[in-house]
């Protein structure tokens, strides 16, 4: 009897995951999510004109991406993204892997938030 062994998909590092992240939040044109922002963000006492989502508006991993770092101790505003995900090939080997989409709560940071990340050399 055969026994057959998981294979793990190679852990990402830090900066293809914010590469990742700022990407899918520049290329995703759903507007869904902006009444929640707007609002949330002016909960925390910050003006919806100073509020542009994909803009100054952006994930954790999307900030680092930018080259800037969420402040300790900040809060973000939840919002609900879709990330898409490979299937799984058939168990024969034919045919294409379908892709499929699923939702996901993550929190979103204004540039308030944030500070610029000082190059390591200095």
């Amino acid at each position: 009897m055969q026994t057959q062994t998981a294979t793990k998909a190679p852990r990402l590092s830090r900066e293809v995951i914010a590469a990742e992240a700022l990407k899918n939040a520049t290329e995703n044109n759903s507007v869904a999510n902006y009444q929640a922002i707007y609002e949330g963000f002016e909960a925390k006492g910050i003006p919806c004109e100073e509020v542009e989502p994909r803009v100054n508006v952006f994930t954790y991993n999307a900030w680092r991406a930018k080259g800037r770092q969420v402040r300790k101790g900040e809060t973000g505003v939840k919002v609900v993204t879709y990330i898409n995900a490979k299937g799984k090939e058939a168990e024969n080997g034919e045919g294409q892997a379908e892709g499929y989409k699923f939702s996901r709560t993550v929190a979103v940071f204004h540039i308030t938030q944030t500070d610029p990340i000082e190059p390591k050399g200095e």
